[in-house]
């Protein structure tokens, strides 16, 4: 079996990835068409250079713009869908997608629509493309303005079926981590794990805040912990999986290249770990390519891959029966 064909068998779980930045060009496209004389292009070629990002502050700011496009339930539902759709065929049976519920409220969409949007869309995944998926409100750094109390609030006032996790996004930089703390505990009362980002573009501090001030059970990028021995040694004995997206980091500049990623330094400290996309509308990535570029550029081998996706799973909020199943798929390989 080549290396390509035993990478697309894996059975995946992806948990990291958001669903604006996981829109299909055509996906977004079809939104742009909706809001026209807008700031984001009609045109495809005109997008892909739209996704062309200079630094990680103009990613966030594109991303901005994209996400402003979503208006109503049944663009939250074609979004679901739309990434259910794109991850089946990387063999994706179940995701944690992040979904940054306050910047919909601001767009205009009810809170009761919202939740309807993502239960609709959730059963139809499932359904149609057999891709099983629960949720991740994220507060998207300091655009709440409140240090993710209306995030928190909401995600307890109006839990959806599904949701599992709380999370924190948004540029890091003026965002400390420990800012959110009140939040987070009232998303951890409201019986939510702990999945912040961090360390993606800030230094080793901002994941050990993310550790201590928000109890993180696992860590979105914290590809900078491996400038502090003592954080590896902690985040290694203490099981704190670090969801690392290789493609991602490159292009919004968080890493120079993959020649210079640490993703293998991670795993050679022992480190749990796991792959995802991020952003694959944005960053032309699915899970596949991630994979391989693990193979491809860091060298790991089949066994290493499977540990990377046997990793997902074990470090899913999936139901028992489904994380078995995976694994069980994943060691017959």
């Amino acid at each position: 079996m080549h290396i390509s064909d035993f990478v697309h068998a894996l059975p995946k779980a992806e948990l990291h990835v958001h669903l604006v930045g996981a829109a299909s060009a055509d996906t977004v496209l079809a939104l742009a068409r909706n809001h026209p004389g807008g700031p984001v292009p009609t045109d495809e070629e005109a997008l892909r250079k739209f996704y062309e990002f200079r630094d990680f502050r103009h990613f966030i700011t594109v991303y901005g713009v994209v996400n402003d496009l979503v208006t109503t339930g049944e663009d939250i539902r074609t979004l679901v869908v739309g990434y259910a759709r794109e991850a089946a065929r990387t063999n994706v049976r179940y995701a944690e997608l992040t979904i940054s519920a306050t910047s919909h409220l601001r767009a205009g969409i009810a809170p009761g629509e919202l939740v309807e949007a993502l239960a609709a869309g959730r059963e139809e995944a499932l359904a149609e493309h057999g891709v099983a998926l629960q949720w991740i409100f994220d507060v998207p750094g300091a655009w709440d303005r409140d240090w993710g109390m209306t995030s928190a609030r909401f995600a307890a006032e109006h839990r959806p079926e599904g949701l599992v996790g709380f999370g924190l996004g948004g540029f890091e930089s003026d965002s400390p981590r420990a800012k959110f703390r009140e939040a987070f505990a009232m998303a951890r009362d409201a019986g939510l794990h702990m999945v912040p980002h961090a360390g993606e573009t800030t230094p080793p501090s901002e994941i050990w805040a993310a550790v201590r001030d928000l109890r993180a059970e696992r860590i979105g990028h914290g590809v900078s912990a491996v400038r502090d021995p003592e954080l590896l040694r902690h985040l290694a004995d203490e099981g704190v999986v670090v969801e690392v997206c290789p493609t991602s980091n490159i292009r919004t500049g968080a890493v120079t290249s993959l020649d210079e990623h640490p993703l293998p330094r991670l795993v050679e400290a022992g480190v749990p770990v796991t792959i995802s996309t991020d952003d694959p509308g944005m960053f032309h990535t699915d899970l596949d390519r991630e994979y391989l570029v693990c193979h491809e550029k860091f060298g790991f081998e089949r066994e290493d891959l499977a540990v990377l996706a046997r990793a997902a799973v074990r470090a899913s909020y999936a139901p028992i029966e489904l994380k078995d199943q995976m694994l069980k798929e994943i060691d017959a390989l």
